[in-house]
């Protein structure tokens, strides 16, 4: 599970990154709203952490504007302020969940299993829907009407990133980010093999369902409903 946390205290925001991977969480830092906004919108990640005094932009502000760009990522809020007149504005603004520092990491952990067990805003009963199709994140299975076929774990992640940025382009960057992580060895050779195998399941399945190269900026899944 990929996690952004947004935190400017650096040494805080590393404590906590620390302990993520110790749990198995791949982490990426942000530490200032500006940038943390950019990697949010990127739409490769499972769960956001994020503070809410930051630098040039704060979190309250980033979250709207996440929110507004109609990106869904599950949001934790971290802050020094624990007031219920906080934590009802930062819940109104977007949040998901609201821990107040200092907090045990043990709770953080928590918090995040959480949020991790609550289904998509994106799915229906547990399945991603896009267009004409159907996709199970627990079983692995596609489908469109009658037909059906099993993805594998990395095209499953590649189908739920396109689908979660639905008629959006998604660079070779981000996918590699996604499936791979920022520090692997990954190149667009690995991005583009994975991108046929998935495109050629969804034509077996006779979907209206097109997954298009956009070339310099990267892949988009569009319903087929005039987008061809």
């Amino acid at each position: 599970m990929k996690i952004l946390m947004v935190e400017d205290e650096k040494y805080i925001a590393e404590a906590i990154a620390q302990v993520l991977k110790q749990n198995n969480y791949s982490v990426d830092l942000a530490h200032d709203g500006e940038y943390g906004l950019d990697c949010a919108l990127s739409g490769i990640y499972d769960m956001i952490i994020l503070d809410i005094m930051l630098p040039k932009k704060d979190g309250l502000t980033l979250l709207r504007e996440m929110r507004a760009n109609g990106m869904k990522t599950p949001t934790l809020l971290l802050t020094a302020k624990g007031q219920i007149e906080e934590k009802v504005y930062g819940l109104d603004c977007g949040a998901d969940d609201y821990l107040p520092k200092p907090f045990h990491t043990d709770e953080l952990l928590a918090r995040l299993r959480a949020l991790a067990r609550r289904p998509s805003e994106l799915n229906n009963e547990g399945i991603l829907e896009a267009g004409d199709l159907r996709f199970n994140p627990h079983t692995l299975l596609l489908t469109c009407g009658a037909n059906q076929t099993t993805l594998s774990p990395k095209e499953a992640q590649l189908l739920e990133l396109l689908i979660r940025r639905m008629s959006t382009a998604v660079s070779k960057e981000q996918i590699i980010d996604r499936l791979w992580g920022y520090d692997s060895d990954a190149g667009d050779n690995h991005v583009e093999t994975h991108v046929s195998l998935l495109r050629k399941k969804i034509t077996r399945l006779q979907s209206g369902v097109i997954l298009r190269t956009i070339r310099g900026a990267g892949y988009v899944l569009l319903s087929g409903e005039g987008g061809a």
